[in-house]
């Protein structure tokens, strides 16, 4: 442990050279939605792998930049590309990143990502924001010794997606005249998907949506003391009872199409904070 506190000061301390300024929020991009990315007015681009201790993100679809500027007035930065439980990478390791950016000062976090819909009245490209969560992948990247300077020995997580921030994306979206569903969300290990028990079982335990990411991110912000907005596209839905292929190709497409209504979104919203 004592390893991982000096890479994430490591980190920051050469983070805290190239910005520009502290950025208020940070946004990460989740697959097939990197093209918010492309919509900061970017001062700084820093490949992951310039970054001392980044992990590397392995998926096609994930671009591997920090993008560092302004979007709708506000000082942003954005990861483009993740990391992910499945790739092989500890769950400390994925959320290194965003404890580097905690510690530079980000207060705000907005996390995105690609899921499957277990909701039945759910519909592929629907945006849900994620009003709670059910963390099924088997480890905790807050186990192990504690900082307090970094956050409490037994963070609350009974509100670990800010109200005021869901409250503030619903009355942007019925502005910009979209529907936006709600729910909660499942993270479960991958990278293989789910079978038809597996997707009965989820359903059954409460989860409307399914995805291999974000709820480590979440814990470490919230023990940070970030304030946390998370929204999934929801890239297919699957019945058990009638069960089809899922396709990777398929959840990338479906989050693709979304993406100009959630760069829309997003932008307003920001311009809103």
């Amino acid at each position: 442990m004592k390893d991982y506190f000096t890479r994430v000061e490591e980190a920051r301390a050469y983070l805290a050279r190239r910005l520009p300024f502290t950025p208020e929020i940070l946004i990460i991009l989740g697959t097939g939605l990197s093209g918010i990315g492309g919509r900061i007015q970017a001062l700084t681009t820093i490949p992951y792998p310039e970054i001392p201790h980044f992990p590397v993100s392995t998926v096609e679809s994930h671009a591997g930049e920090l993008v560092v500027g302004t979007l709708s007035g506000k000082r942003v930065a954005a990861f483009r590309g993740r990391f992910h439980y499945y790739e092989g990478y500890s769950t400390r390791e994925i959320t290194l990143p965003l404890r580097v950016m905690s510690l530079l000062g980000a207060r705000i976090l907005v996390v995105s990502n690609a899921a499957g819909g277990l909701n039945l009245d759910f519909r592929p490209g629907d945006l849900m924001l994620i009003r709670d969560h059910i963390n099924l992948i088997p480890e905790n990247p807050l186990r192990g010794p504690n900082r307090e300077d970094w956050g409490p020995r037994f963070p609350d997580l009974s509100q670990a997606y800010s109200a005021r921030l869901r409250h503030l994306f619903r009355e942007t979206a019925r502005e910009l005249g979209e529907t936006i569903r709600e729910g909660v969300y499942v993270a479960v290990p991958g990278p293989s998907l789910e079978t038809p028990a597996e997707t009965r079982f989820l359903r059954l335990i409460g989860a409307d949506a399914v995805g291999m990411s974000t709820v480590p991110e979440v814990i470490v912000a919230v023990h940070a003391g970030m304030e946390v907005l998370g929204i999934s596209v929801i890239a297919n839905v699957n019945d058990p009872d009638h069960f089809r292929p899922i396709l990777l190709e398929e959840v990338i497409a479906q989050a693709q199409k979304a993406e100009s209504r959630l760069t829309r979104l997003m932008e307003r919203f920001i311009e809103k904070l």
